[in-house]
């Protein structure tokens, strides 16, 4: 895809993004239009759910690190994003958030060195969407290879960032759909909500539980002592609120289904 002209269309160039959703090419497809729009040399997708729990839901591009930076991103680092107070802020206002322009002294020095310089990012766009009580946030990045973006290359980001935004969080409830029942059952204890207050080790139980092993299985697949796991399930039961395997069976069925429109 050859790069647009200062007077190209821009917003029609997402066209190819919008069949894409829900394919595995949706990656390649997102990063070739963004570079075609603006010189984008990566993207990088998050998702929040409250303000203490973040995850990478993709990363494509130029830098090698991208999935090491996305992982340090949700596993610490997103507590230091000074974005992350317009993405809570406009929560309540706001479906589409443009956020800040780039400027690196708005970062810690810690978040300054692994996401700038020793990947060698240089400028950055970003926006965020609120998706009943989901966000999805999206950042465009440019290397020092490439150089920031032009003021022509921004006026086009900026312009699509909303519509962009809008088909990233589409593609990624689409894939989240078909995801693999294990993994998708898996996500429910890595991500926010009611399962969250639970300890790994009572999730490492309750997640068996729910896969349909045995209180003996459970037992020998951890490693642990019957008895054990009898009290993991009481402790995690007693935090859930409720008495038996049944209700547990229907707190993940109702959060695997709880609906996520995009109005």
């Amino acid at each position: 895809m050859e790069a647009m002209t200062p007077g190209g269309d821009a917003t029609g160039a997402v066209s190819a993004m919008v069949l894409a959703i829900g394919q595995q090419s949706f990656p390649e497809v997102l990063i070739e239009t963004l570079r075609a729009i603006a010189g984008v040399g990566h993207c990088m997708v998050f998702t929040f759910e409250n303000q203490h729990s973040a995850r990478c839901l993709l990363s494509t591009g130029n830098i090698a690190i991208g999935p090491d930076l996305g992982a340090a991103y949700s596993q610490h680092f997103h507590t230091a994003d000074p974005n992350r107070e317009a993405i809570f802020g406009q929560r309540a206002q706001a479906r589409h958030i443009l956020l800040p322009n780039f400027a690196r002294r708005m970062y810690p020095r810690g978040y300054r060195k692994l996401f700038f310089e020793d990947s060698e990012i240089v400028d950055k766009a970003a926006t965020a969407i609120w998706v009943g009580d989901h966000c999805t946030y999206v950042n465009f990045y440019r290397t020092a290879a490439q150089g920031g973006f032009a003021p022509d290359e921004r006026q086009r980001i900026t312009a699509v960032a909303p519509l962009v935004a809008a088909i990233v969080a589409r593609h990624c409830q689409a894939h989240a759909a078909a995801t693999d029942p294990a993994d998708k059952l898996a996500s429910l204890f890595a991500s926010g909500g009611p399962l969250s207050v639970l300890t790994p080790r009572e999730k490492d139980v309750c997640r068996r539980i729910l896969s349909g092993f045995s209180s003996e299985a459970i037992a020998a697949d951890l490693g642990i002592a019957l008895n054990s796991v009898f009290t993991y399930r009481k402790r995690a039961y007693e935090k859930l609120g409720i008495a038996s395997q049944n209700e547990l069976f229907a707190i993940a069925l109702r959060l695997m289904a709880a609906p996520k429109p995009l109005n």
